[in-house]
């Protein structure tokens, strides 16, 4: 009963998601607004971690399986992609190194801004 309390609470927060992409006109995935929601919602306590932990844990676990029918798409979709083989390389291989330096500046920043505020709370005791 657990764990069908805590999907439906995921649920819920990506129907409210969805309601907010066909309110909204701005061109943003309703799961993007759901994650904001969540966000949002574990930040202010609105939404105790304990509430969607396990569920969360599950889902990431499986997601892996989630990508199979994308895959399966891209393979029967090979001949219209043959011919554009090069370009989505290309971009592809760019996107990827973009997002992990993006994804290594942040990580390093925050990681820094982590160390030098546990050193000034450790000088104002």
């Amino acid at each position: 009963m657990k764990y069908l309390k805590q999907f439906l609470i995921i649920l819920v927060i990506s129907y409210a998601g969805e309601l907010l992409k066909y309110v909204l006109p701005l061109p943003i995935p309703a799961s993007i607004y759901g994650m904001v929601i969540l966000l949002v919602g574990l930040l202010t306590g609105w939404i105790a971690l304990d509430a969607v932990k396990d569920v969360g844990k599950f889902l990431i676990e499986i997601m892996p399986v989630m990508f199979i029918p994308a895959g399966v798409g891209l393979m029967s979709s090979w001949g219209i992609l043959k011919q554009l083989i090069l370009p989505v390389s290309i971009i592809t291989v760019v996107t990827i190194v973009t997002v992990m330096a993006a994804t290594g500046k942040v990580s390093q920043w925050v990681i820094r801004k982590g160390k030098s505020d546990k050193e000034e709370n450790e000088k104002d005791e």
